[in-house]
């Protein structure tokens, strides 16, 4: 069987390469899956957790942010149950009563450690909200956080002008933003944030 180094499995997740996801998975997931299991949740938590850790990785990775001075496997470990904490501080469970016996390092937490995993949050709330806009409406907002410009949208979209394209787009994201703030998990990460 294959054993990849810390340095292929990191370049793996940047890459998104299917075969070091798969690997990463299948050896891994089993130790995340029993110590959330143990510890209050269910084989969909582990799955969340587990998908949201990597997520974590990739956007460290990817701004030049993630340092490793332990194994992959420790880091990973460390970072799902730091989720997995994050989450049942949430749901109101203590601290105190968590169970583990598997390696863990505290200090790889830093201050970008729990930004990255505060915008996370943010951002499914984002794409929750993103995909129930009208197709028109992702269109205009993609290429506009894409930095088209607004004669460039307004010819690809088929708008007679790039004022009414300006003004589609503020429509658009007048609508998804109020979308996002009627949502009681908008309400949570505010109070969190206090």
């Amino acid at each position: 069987m294959v054993n990849y180094t810390n340095e292929e499995l990191l370049h793996g997740i940047l890459r998104n390469d299917n075969l070091i996801l798969q690997y990463i998975y299948k050896n891994f997931f089993y130790k995340i899956n029993f110590f959330i299991k143990k510890n209050s949740g269910d084989d969909d938590d582990s799955n969340d957790i587990f998908q949201e850790a990597i997520i974590i990785i990739y956007r460290k990775l990817k701004s030049n942010d993630l340092v490793l001075d332990c194994s992959f496997e420790t880091y990973l470990y460390s970072v799902c149950r730091f989720l997995w904490l994050k989450q049942l501080e949430k749901r109101k469970n203590e601290r105190e009563k968590i169970q583990d016996n598997h390696e863990f390092h505290a200090d790889i937490y830093d201050n970008a450690f729990e930004a990255t995993a505060d915008m996370n949050e943010k951002y499914r709330l984002y794409q929750k909200h993103f995909k129930n806009l009208g197709t028109d409406c992702q269109k205009v907002l993609q290429m506009f956080f894409d930095k088209v410009p607004l004669k460039q949208i307004a010819q690809v979209m088929g708008f007679q002008s790039e004022k009414y394209a300006k003004k589609r787009k503020y429509k658009c994201k007048e609508y998804l933003v109020k979308s996002i703030k009627q949502d009681i998990e908008y309400k949570k990460i505010l109070e969190n944030n206090l």
